[in-house]
């Protein structure tokens, strides 16, 4: 007598000379076809969402208002104090991404070593304690300096993030919930101009209100890097919040949700070889996706940086202008939210992109075309509505179509190295002299999520094609190839999420 195990294997009953092994598999936790219980199913996930997302959450925020912080800065007289005529705001704000480029990938490939719950915490600690450093800076080429080094602190936290969640959820409950932690960026936008708005009426003798920003706000990061280790397992089988049939579930329906890509589907099992890289890169949906990234993410930085000098050009003060940030990034965190929630539900992620970057293209229109400043102001909550959404959409979206492990981790950091080339081309469209009206910044982002729209439409028609070839058995030559373990999201059984 035979009855499928909890791990999607067969036990035979009347051989096991283990009771305990019998009755747990009798138990009513585990269904009869060898997959998990939904009770036990919610149970594990509830306990991850309560033990791991509210501190990523936290780290992305900090993470999202140290790095925008500075355009709050500006309008405070960060400008006038450092001299900063002509193009070299923008240059200080491009070269935080030289380094932010570069170690994209790298940073992927060893968070397992060096165990995700400190190396997560260790780049929010390094980039706080660099933040504060801008308070201190007296030039231009000081400037410089920290926004280096701040950018390659920052570098490997958000693809980390991804692979991190991807270690605990399956394919299609992780948009969600990176649509939770990643919500903490347009809210970063309505903490960071609140905050802005206090801090910069601080005035010492040496230092006069823009320095604190960074000082108050990079402060708190180190705070929470020093808290946040004692909190974060590195993978399943570290959290010791779940008991250990919830560990061993937990390995089980990662193994089960990966349809066939890896023999084991747990990332503990996993090493790492260049078979996978090259996996990674060279496939049309990470090249699609990392394309479409670089689209969406121009708008998003662009937006995040120069947001309370669009609105001080509506003929605001200082201090109004960095409240009236408040409200459009407060209508893009309910927007990830929602966009996050429902995409998870119907299993999609293209349609909302395609939505979505028209919904964005429709507020940059209002900026052009009108000459009222509500009506322009009115555009920026399209805007934020559209395009903050798209972040989290566009990296769910590659994470779903890519297994095993390393090929996710090379896969996801690739297309976050390309997406963030495009902060080479957001950090300069938005220019002193195409003040006030910024026409020229308005239309470049309505070009690159006119990209977005083409691109979107062909990864849709693409994984329509390839999971209709693989349902018809077009595929199971692949079969043959050998270990069907290294076939990864090759397998005839992955299905791409369109």
């Amino acid at each position: 007598m035979t009855t499928p195990n909890a791990l999607g294997g067969v036990q035979d009953l009347e051989k096991s000379s283990q009771p305990e092994e019998i009755e747990k598999i009798q138990s009513p936790l585990y269904d009869h076809q060898g997959g998990i219980s939904p009770e036990l199913d919610k149970r594990i996930t509830r306990k991850f969402d309560a033990h791991i997302v509210p501190w990523l959450f936290a780290l992305w925020l900090l993470a999202f208002i140290d790095r925008s912080n500075i355009g709050n800065a500006r309008i405070d007289g960060l400008t006038e104090d450092l001299k900063l005529d002509s193009d070299k705001f923008n240059i200080a704000l491009a070269i935080f991404y030289v380094p932010y480029v570069c170690y994209d990938v790298p940073s992927n490939l060893v968070l397992k070593y060096f165990k995700a719950g400190y190396y997560l915490p260790f780049l929010v600690g390094a980039w706080g304690i660099i933040s504060m450093c801008t308070g201190f800076v007296k030039s231009y080429a000081g400037l410089l300096v920290v926004r280096f080094f701040l950018g390659l602190a920052e570098a490997g936290l958000l693809g980390g993030m991804i692979i991190y969640l991807a270690m605990f959820y399956r394919r299609h409950q992780l948009l969600y919930r990176i649509s939770l932690f990643y919500c903490a960026a347009p809210l970063s936008g309505a903490f960071g101009g609140l905050l802005a708005t206090g801090l910069a009426r601080i005035h010492t003798s040496g230092y006069k209100g823009w320095p604190f920003i960074f000082f108050v706000e990079g402060g708190v990061t180190v705070v929470v890097a020093c808290i946040t280790p004692f909190f974060l397992p590195h993978t399943p089988t570290d959290a010791k919040f779940l008991t250990e049939e919830e560990r061993e579930a937990a390995i089980a329906r990662m193994r089960l949700d990966s349809h066939g890509a890896s023999q084991t589907g747990d990332v503990e099992a996993e090493s790492f070889s260049w078979f996978w890289v090259r996996r990674a890169i060279l496939n049309w949906q990470t090249i699609f996706l990392s394309l479409n990234f670089f689209a969406i993410i121009t708008p998003i930085y662009s937006f995040s940086l120069f947001l309370p000098t669009i609105i001080k050009t509506l003929g605001y003060t200082s201090v109004k202008a960095q409240l009236f940030t408040v409200p459009p990034n407060v209508g893009g965190f309910f927007s990830v939210l929602l966009v996050g929630h429902f995409s998870d539900k119907f299993r999609v992620r293209g349609p909302f992109m395609i939505g979505l970057a028209t919904l964005a293209i429709i507020g940059y229109i209002m900026q052009i075309a009108s000459d009222k400043p509500l009506t322009r102001y009115g555009g920026t909550f399209f805007v934020a509505a559209g395009v903050f959404p798209c972040s989290p959409l566009v990296m769910g979206w590659l994470t779903n179509n890519l297994a095993p492990h390393y090929v996710r981790a090379t896969g996801t950091g690739f297309q976050i190295m390309i997406a963030n080339m495009a902060a080479f081309i957001a950090t300069f469209t938005y220019l002193q002299k195409d003040a006030p009206r910024y026409t020229a910044g308005h239309a470049i982002n309505i070009g690159v999520l006119c990209l977005s729209l083409l691109l979107s439409t062909t990864n849709i028609i693409y994984c329509t094609i390839e999971n209709r070839k693989r349902a018809r058995g077009g595929r199971d030559y692949r079969l043959a190839e050998g270990d069907e373990g290294m076939l990864g999201y090759r397998h005839p059984e992955f299905k791409y999420t369109i």
